[in-house]
């Protein structure tokens, strides 16, 4: 396991795809899995991708929301 960093926010996901991972590479994640490493470049594009789709606000919407009321069985 990892911590990624999804442009400042900070999310756990599992390198078991890609062991050869360094601190300060960037990778593809999914699902809380990273997928494949990419370089500085491929990442900015993909971020700007997420920000043009809004995507990002969703990952950021999902960390300051609590988290849904359950009651109890």
């Amino acid at each position: 396991m990892g911590k990624i960093n999804f442009g400042g926010i900070l999310k756990e996901a599992s390198l078991a795809y890609v062991p050869e991972v360094k601190v300060g590479d960037y990778v593809i994640v999914h699902v809380g899995f990273a997928l494949s490493r990419v370089d500085e470049e491929e990442a900015h594009k993909v971020f700007g991708y997420l920000k043009e789709m809004e995507e990002l606000a969703e990952l950021e919407d999902n960390e300051t929301k609590p988290p849904p009321h359950r009651d109890p069985p």
